[in-house]
């Protein structure tokens, strides 16, 4: 199975199984390819704090779950090490973020990875920058994870 095949797989089998992301922040897979992944939620009313803009939290959270398609891709256990965010702009009511994450380096079992929130009319939200540590194991059983 070549890489893109597989990241792809990887990525659907998470998000069937990711709960969090699909059923309770109404967030969307849009794609998993090799150390990328690309996700959009909506802004509703269960998303905003007491300023009745979206909670910083879920804008994390949108980014943190970009983070993990991301890094997973590779059908390694990958799991976050640490990261920060930088929140830029507030998503407002009705709002559609999309969060793109791309590997910036990846060296044995640590990956440094790089997630760009931006709302629909490309404007940036937030930056979230996350540090990646493999585990032993695969998210596919049986599935090739060399490159072709």
């Amino acid at each position: 199975m070549d890489e893109h095949t597989l990241a792809q797989r990887v990525g659907e089998a998470m998000f069937a199984a990711d709960t969090a992301s699909r059923d309770t922040m109404g967030m969307e897979l849009l794609s998993c390819e090799p150390g990328r992944a690309l996700m959009r939620m909506t802004v509703t009313e269960r998303h905003l704090n007491g300023h009745k803009i979206c909670h910083g939290g879920f804008i994390f959270t949108l980014a943190d779950s970009t983070f993990a398609f991301a890094c997973n891709s590779r059908n390694r256990v990958t799991v976050a090490a640490g990261c920060s965010i930088e929140f830029l702009k507030p998503g407002q009511p009705g709002d559609v973020l999309t969060c793109e994450g791309v590997e910036q380096l990846l060296q044995g079992r640590h990956g440094i990875y790089d997630m760009k929130v931006s709302n629909q009319r490309g404007e940036v939200v937030a930056m979230f920058r996350g540090k990646s540590a493999q585990l032993p194991g695969t998210v596919l059983a049986g599935a090739d994870t060399e490159t072709p």
